[in-house]
């Protein structure tokens, strides 16, 4: 675990436009995280949290600042630098599960992996790993249809970790699930984060579920707190 850091962004801002006036998301905003954290963020609705984590995924460019996450400076790769980066180094959680229906629970963990090198058989017995790591190994030739919430979306994390990411990023995990399911969600984050020493950095207006963090933010007007 260590006191490294994996996430180090300095000066960052980030202005949108609509038309022709500036809309500024983040202001001058520096953070570090330092490796194998499970950090919450919070805030009002517009205050920039998904454009922070897009930053940190490397999924969005701020207007200006650096950014280096997991010992890659991000601030002027390509976009084909970035993609390659970000399928090796993050795993991505969203609040819709983002699940193809017309493919089994195995098919859409296995998604990520089509882009590797790897053969068929190591990608099977990753897709095995990672869905007995959520505890779904039982439903692998389920369709999205046959699961509930709370399982979609631990197929979403199970997705997320198959390339063995250094970062997983949650953008409102638990945000379209009821108590017991966000809970289920929670725990298996956590066990990721402590068993698995995945760093973790997660979104979420859900009080609840920023308790269980390590770490909790509060972004407001651009500004951390």
């Amino acid at each position: 675990m260590g006191e490294e850091t994996i996430v180090t962004l300095k000066g960052i801002n980030k202005t949108f436009h609509r038309g022709k006036e500036p809309i500024p998301v983040l202001e001058n905003l520096d953070l570090d995280v330092p490796e194998g954290s499970f950090e919450a963020l919070m805030g009002p609705s517009g205050s920039g949290k998904s454009t922070l984590l897009n930053i940190i995924a490397g999924l969005d460019r701020p207007t200006s600042g650096t950014v280096k996450v997991a010992g890659a400076d991000l601030t002027n790769k390509s976009d084909a630098a970035l993609a390659k980066w970000r399928s090796q180094t993050i795993g991505f959680v969203f609040q819709s599960f983002n699940l193809i229906p017309v493919l089994t629970a195995a098919q859409n963990v296995e998604l990520p992996l089509l882009l590797t090198n790897l053969s068929g058989a190591e990608r099977t017995k990753r897709v095995q790993t990672a869905l007995r790591v959520v505890g779904l190994e039982d439903r692998m030739h389920h369709y999205p249809r046959q699961l509930s919430g709370g399982q979609e979306q631990r197929v979403a994390i199970a997705r997320a970790i198959v390339n063995d990411p250094k970062i997983i990023v949650a953008d409102e995990p638990t945000g379209d699930l009821d108590r017991k399911s966000a809970d289920d969600v929670l725990n298996l984050l956590d066990k990721l984060n402590k068993e698995l020493g995945k760093t973790i950095f997660m979104v979420t207006h859900d009080p609840a579920a920023a308790e269980r963090a390590k770490i909790q933010r509060k972004l407001d007007k651009g500004a951390l707190q």
